[in-house]
C-alpha cells in the first residue's frame, strides 16, 4: 500500500453482519487512510470471510470479539489500537467517495478549535440522509418533535425548532453544527483524549449524540462539510433484528435525556419526555409486530 497520498487517519469500522458492504467500505477507506481497523462484534454472516478473500490481511487489522459488545465499546476497542492523530469512525455500510476524507482532513486541520467533522451522508439515490447534520434534541425539542409541533416551525421558528437539519437547504460551505452522525465522524486524538471515550453504557443509538454534547461542553467545534459525500446504506446491519434495535434505540434515548438534562429541566417536562420515548417505543413494537404477522400470513398463503 502506498501511503504517500493517504491521510494521517485511522479508520475504525465496527462490523456486525454487514455482508458484502464491509469489503466495499474497507476498500474505499484503504484508498484514503493510513490505517484501517475492523472491529467485529461476533458477526454470524460471511462479511469477514468476504473481506479477507478480497483484501490482503496485511493491509488492515481485524479484531474479532467473542460477543456483541455494542457500537460504543467497539469504537473504543478500535480507538485504543489506533496510531494516527486523526480517527474516523465509519459504519461498515458507508462508502467514502473519492477525496471525501481528504476534504474532511483539510477542514479539521484548518482550525485548532475544530475537534470533530462529519461529511455529507447521502442515500444510494443521492438524496441527503437524516442525522448527518442536526441540533441536539433537548427535552423541549424532543417534545416538539414527538407531538408533531415541529410543523409549526415556519410560524414560530424559535419555539418549534426542528432539530433535523436535513430538511433545511444544504449550506454552500462547511458550517458549525451541534451534532453529526456516528456513522461518519472524524475526530482529533487530542480532542477525544480530553473529552473521553465513547460511553459504553449505550449499546446502540444516541452514543454519538452523547459524544457530541461532551465535545461542545469542552468547547470543541463540530463542523458539517457539505462537499465531502459518503454513501450510507442505512440499516444494513440492523434490519435483521428490528425488535432488538428498537429496544436499544429507545433505551439509549432515555439514558441520553437523563444524563444531560435531568437536573436542568422541570420534572414535569422530563416526565413528558419519558412518556414520549416509551410511548414511541410501544407504538414501534406494535407496528413491527403487525408487519411480522403480516409476513407470516403471506408466507403461509
Amino acid at each position: 500500500m502506498n501511503f504517500i497520498h493517504s491521510k494521517p487517519v485511522t479508520v475504525v469500522i465496527v462490523n456486525y453482519n454487514s455482508g458484502s458492504l464491509l469489503a466495499s467500505c474497507v476498500h474505499a477507506a484503504l484508498q484514503q487512510a493510513r490505517q484501517v481497523i475492523v472491529v467485529d462484534n461476533a458477526s454470524s454472516d460471511t462479511s469477514l470471510t468476504e473481506l479477507e478473500n478480497e483484501l490482503p490481511s496485511k493491509l488492515l487489522q481485524i479484531v474479532r470479539l467473542h460477543n456483541n459488545v455494542g457500537f460504543a465499546a467497539g469504537c473504543n476497542t478500535g480507538l485504543n489500537l489506533s496510531t494516527q492523530p486523526l480517527i474516523l469512525f465509519l459504519n461498515p455500510d458507508c462508502i467514502l467517495q473519492e477525496n471525501s476524507l481528504q476534504r474532511m482532513v483539510k477542514i479539521i486541520e484548518s482550525d485548532t478549535q475544530i475537534g470533530m467533522v462529519g461529511g455529507f451522508l447521502v442515500n444510494p439515490d443521492g438524496s441527503e440522509q437524516g442525522g448527518g447534520r442536526r441540533s441536539i434534541p433537548t427535552p423541549w425539542r424532543a417534545f416538539v418533535r414527538a407531538f408533531g409541533l415541529h410543523r409549526l416551525e415556519k410560524l414560530w421558528p424559535q419555539l418549534f425548532f426542528d432539530f433535523h437539519l436535513n430538511s433545511k437547504p444544504l449550506p454552500p460551505a462547511p458550517i458549525e453544527v451541534e451534532a453529526i452522525s456516528g456513522a461518519l465522524m472524524l475526530v482529533k486524538r487530542e480532542a477525544i483524549d480530553e473529552v473521553g471515550l465513547w460511553d459504553e453504557n449505550y449499546f446502540l443509538h444516541c452514543e454519538d449524540l452523547d459524544l457530541c454534547v461532551r465535545f461542545k461542553q469542552k468547547k470543541w467545534k463540530i463542523i458539517f462539510i457539505p462537499d465531502a459525500p459518503v454513501v450510507h446504506f442505512q440499516g444494513t446491519c440492523s434490519h435483521s433484528r428490528p425488535f432488538f434495535v428498537t429496544w436499544h434505540k429507545h433505551k439509549g434515548m432515555f439514558r441520553f435525556y437523563r444524563k444531560f438534562f435531568q437536573r436542568q429541566y422541570p420534572k414535569v417536562l422530563m416526565g413528558l419526555v419519558a412518556l414520549a420515548v416509551w410511548g414511541r417505543f410501544g407504538l414501534t413494537v406494535m407496528y413491527l409486530s403487525v408487519q411480522y404477522c403480516y409476513r407470516l400470513l403471506k408466507i403461509r398463503i
